[in-house]
């Protein structure tokens, strides 16, 4: 069974949402989505404790660091995303990071720390190599489903990376935040249409096209207004683009222009970015110039 977990801030304290972090069906087993959702939960003094003891915290001996992420994940509204994750755990010579009990994986999160906004885990524990007798190199994933509503268009931006690590039988647990961080983006598109094709040359060629990006809360494409985006230019033979001019996509992200034909070449729109939104580039429309 996959889950999402998602932990929200409520009067003050964090709390698993039934919704977002469902309990394991009678006779299964909790996936590790939700035995790391609940030793966040429990290091972070919410109600959920029944198998992470808050006193056992301080006996796993365990630090990590060298936490090495993608600088952004980009996510559209259907498609999941996954995206690998790095860090060297450090623990104590009484700890046993390859005991069938023992689970380790990286997560990244919104907000603070202690009350953070959302957050989202992998769907299965990270792998462990030693590097030495206390210190081991950790290779997991952070899987997204936009599908099924784990992020809302303000979530978009800035988050955090942490690692955790929990004792299944023991409920012992590490946890650390502040590892580093990476960019949650609403994946953008961009179409370019130049016309009429051919064209005579002085004559004028109209270029349009559209600037839209994911809408997580409706799980469609929406124009992205009021953004700076730049025509561009490449004759037949070359490879290099050329900058024309910027134009400010509209109400609904769409984009208009006109310019003088010269010589036969490829129009496209290219969109340099921001940090709610990654950049994208239109595929070249071909104009003849007669």
């Amino acid at each position: 069974m996959r889950i999402r977990a998602t932990v929200a801030a409520v009067t003050g304290a964090l709390a698993l949402s039934a919704l977002a972090v469902p309990a394991a069906q009678a006779g299964e087993a909790p996936t590790y989505r939700e035995s790391a959702a609940a030793a966040f939960a429990a290091a972070h003094g919410t109600s959920d404790k029944a198998a992470f003891s808050t006193a056992a915290a301080a006996e796993m001996d365990i630090t990590f660091s060298n936490f090495k992420i993608a600088q952004a994940v980009k996510v559209g509204t259907t498609n999941k995303v996954s995206t690998t994750v790095t860090y060297t755990l450090t623990h104590g010579a009484d700890v046993d990071i390859h005991s069938e009990d023992f689970a380790t994986g990286p997560y990244i999160y919104r907000g603070a720390f202690d009350t953070p906004d959302n957050m989202l885990f992998g769907d299965y524990a990270a792998t462990c190599t030693d590097t030495s007798a206390t210190t081991a190199t950790c290779k997991g994933n952070i899987d997204v489903y936009p599908a099924d509503g784990e992020l809302l268009n303000a979530h978009a931006g800035t988050w955090k990376g942490g690692a955790l690590a929990l004792d299944y039988v023991t409920g012992d647990y590490a946890d650390q935040g502040g590892l580093g961080t990476t960019l949650v983006q609403r994946y953008s598109k961009l179409t370019v249409n130049a016309s009429p094709e051919p064209v005579v040359k002085g004559k004028t060629i109209t270029v349009t096209g559209k600037l839209s990006r994911a809408n997580w809360e409706t799980f469609k494409y929406a124009g992205y207004t009021n953004q700076p985006v730049k025509l561009q230019f490449r004759k037949k033979d070359s490879s290099t683009y050329t900058t024309l001019k910027t134009i400010t996509s509209n109400s609904t992200g769409e984009l208009k222009t006109t310019v003088t034909a010269s010589v036969d070449g490829y129009f496209r729109w290219s969109f340099a970015g921001t940090t709610t939104t990654p950049a994208v580039n239109a595929t070249g429309d071909f104009v003849d110039v007669q």
